[in-house]
């Protein structure tokens, strides 16, 4: 009782394409599949523009100084 059958199914697809009309689904169809590929484009982008601009840094090595205060 869970699951649907595909007879199940099938009348659903048979009152959405009623309700909305074929032409429709078809623009909401591309239009998602624009959407899909328009992000798929930007992520490929965003990791390709992600260089590292610092070399990482090393363990173990210690940098010594002297810290200057200002005097106000």
């Amino acid at each position: 009782m869970g699951s649907f059958s595909i007879w199940h199914w099938l009348i659903v697809l048979v009152i959405v394409m009623l309700v909305f009309g074929t032409k429709k689904l078809r623009n909401v169809g591309s239009d998602l599949g624009g959407a899909v590929k328009g992000f798929k484009d930007g992520m490929k982008e965003g990791t390709a523009d992600a260089k590292p601009t610092e070399p990482a840094q090393q363990v173990g090595h210690t940098i010594e100084g002297e810290a200057k205060k200002e005097q106000v």
